[in-house]
């Protein structure tokens, strides 16, 4: 048995370093066909990159190539600016001919008054970025100047850069889709090889690994947990969370240096959803083989609880079918992306413009995807988590918690117990939620008025920041990294807004809760430290008072290690779920409080 796991050991090495080396091996040639594919008839794009020295140019290395592309991008804005931009002396013209008791619009046209098209441009660039200011009234020449100074501003930043440069989204989607169109090398023409050197041996691997547990008596077994490198937070578990934090990192900002990593993946895009694979189709990909591999250990270890391997078996499912399967078929059918599992406000871009116009304009199918989501807020969520508690979602449906239960299993005891960790979790994840609310509060009343300015809040801006600090930064790089740091449940436990929603109803309104039997327990620790919620289990069990947290999610991990029965996952009626405490006398009778 130790053989096998060894061999399975160096298989899913092999595997990982050919997956890490595949990073650095591509070369990259931009050629004609590849710009024509992105910017045909985009004429500041070819004459650009046309101009540059990018073509026909071999680069040995992504982190080049993207250098020399981002500085053409990025000069490009600046010549853009420079010729298109009104300068200074403009701005003194247009201040020195107005009045400064009532400024006129029109005095535009006598500063750029040149029938040729850079004048044409800031005529109409000041009159679309600057007629608030007209028929307004100013103190003096100096308060108008400054006015007109930051329309100025405005059409530098907002328009010229869109109409005649590049903003950020188009750099970022030209750097990805160059790069990816001009690697070559190995992983190109072999990718059916790399693709399974690399996940076919990790898999491999770590069922051989995994698979001879099966072997051992079932139940739970510390088996020096804590002298672990991997499970302690010692160097091989920090390690293992700066590759994690890294790995997100590119992802979600850098994803044009990971385009070898998407090329591998290709033909099973393909073969799902007709079209090559994107960053977060390989995310999704791997996603999946972690919550399945990973899947497979968990039942192993928790086989003597049927409840557990039914539960695991139910997030395997749902994140296989919903999350990754069926949103790519319905791509090939030509069918909007839906995630039919993912609820608002974890899904916080549901109610996004470009999401609703898409479902909307989908027609029936599309209509209802968007009577789906409404009804999982306002009737699913209350409902069920009244019949069941949280547990319904967060540990038998939903993908982050699929995989903080399969893949995150070996670092639950990590949670921090105090109440120090307790009280910054309850501001962290509420003031996540009322940031959701308020931010998807103000896309609904642009959608509805057009007006993207709330109280001199962009809501473009708020959105643009939830989703990079939030829904990328919080719940990817620090959510998922820093398992081998802090636990399994860091985005469930601290910044997850619909745990928080479901957590009210569970708190308030629910029939679920953890009864104890206190005169069992024997203090022996083993609920608080498999809690993955940072929940004090064995305070509650010394008591025999009934567990009713917002933040547990039902997991029943600490009734399936406790060696007592002392715990017990229950649904009955709201009178008298949170119980009366009781304490136990060193003589093991029964004390009132």
């Amino acid at each position: 048995m130790k053989l096998i796991r060894n061999i399975g050991l160096l298989l899913f090495l092999i595997g990982f370093f050919t997956f890490v080396g595949a990073f650095f091996i591509p070369s990259y040639y931009l050629h004609s066909n590849i710009v024509e594919r992105y910017v045909s008839g985009d004429e500041k794009v070819e004459s650009i990159v046309l101009s540059h020295g990018l073509l026909n140019l071999p680069f040995s290395s992504s982190f080049s190539f993207v250098s020399k592309l981002n500085d053409v991008l990025l000069q490009a804005n600046d010549n853009a600016l420079e010729y298109y931009g009104i300068s200074e002396k403009e701005i003194d013209l247009i201040t020195y001919r107005s009045n400064s008791e009532q400024f006129n619009i029109s005095i535009v046209d006598s500063v750029f008054s040149q029938n040729n098209e850079v004048d044409a441009y800031k005529r109409k660039s000041f009159y679309d970025y600057g007629n608030w200011l007209d028929g307004r009234t100013f103190s003096s020449k100096e308060d108008l100047q400054s006015n007109v100074a930051l329309v100025v501003g405005n059409i530098k930043t907002y328009g010229i850069i869109s109409d005649k440069g590049f903003n950020k989204y188009e750099i970022k989607s030209l750097k990805y889709n160059f790069t990816k169109d001009a690697s070559g090398g190995l992983i190109r023409q072999r990718g059916g090889l790399f693709l399974f050197l690399t996940y076919g041996f990790c898999i491999i691997g770590a069922l051989m690994y995994i698979l001879p547990k099966r072997k051992a008596l079932p139940g739970i077994k510390n088996n020096g947990i804590y002298f672990n490198a991997m499970k302690n937070g010692g160097w091989l578990g920090i390690l293992t969370g700066a590759f994690l934090i890294l790995f997100y990192i590119v992802l979600y900002y850098y994803p044009e240096y990971m385009t070898s990593w998407v090329i591998m993946v290709d033909p099973v895009s393909e073969l799902l959803s007709g079209n090559p694979a994107g960053q977060f189709f390989l995310y999704g990909f791997l996603y999946t083989l972690c919550v399945l591999v990973m899947g497979v250990r968990m039942m192993i270890k928790y086989r003597h609880s049927q409840y557990h391997i039914i539960r695991t078996a139910s997030v395997m499912f749902f994140q296989t079918a919903f999350a990754f399967l069926i949103p790519e078929i319905l791509v090939r059918l030509k069918q909007p992306y839906f995630d039919f599992k993912n609820i608002w406000p974890l899904d916080y871009d549901f109610f996004f413009d470009n999401e609703l116009n898409n479902l909307i304009e989908s027609g029936g199918i599309g209509i209802f995807m968007l009577g789906w989501g409404i009804a999982l807020v306002l009737i699913a969520v209350p409902v069920l988590t009244y019949f069941f508690g949280k547990r319904w979602y967060c540990s038998w449906v939903c993908g982050c918690g699929g995989l903080a239960e399969t893949l995150g299993d070996p670092y639950r005891q990590l949670s921090n117990k105090s109440l120090k960790a307790w009280k910054v979790e309850r501001i962290l994840i509420h003031g996540v939620l009322g940031f959701a609310i308020l931010m998807t509060a103000g896309v609904l009343y642009t959608y509805w008025t057009g007006s993207s300015e709330i109280l001199g809040f962009s809501s473009y801006s708020v959105r643009e920041t939830y989703g990079a600090w939030i829904g990328a930064g919080f719940a990817g790089v620090v959510g998922t990294g820093f398992y081998p740091l802090m636990g399994n449940r860091v985005w469930c436990r601290f910044g997850c807004p619909l745990a928080a929603y479901l957590g009210m109803v569970q708190r308030f309104k629910s029939r679920f809760r953890i009864t104890t039997n206190g005169g069992q327990c024997i203090s022996c620790g083993n609920c608080s430290t498999y809690c993955e919620m940072g929940i004090d289990v064995r305070w509650y069990a010394q008591r025999g008072q009934n567990i009713v947290r917002s933040s547990c999610v039902g997991c029943g991990v600490c009734s399936s290690v406790c060696p007592r029965g002392v715990l017990k996952l229950e649904n009955g009626p709201e009178a008298g779920r949170f119980g009366e405490p009781i304490l136990i006398g060193n003589d093991g009778v029964k004390v009132n409080s």
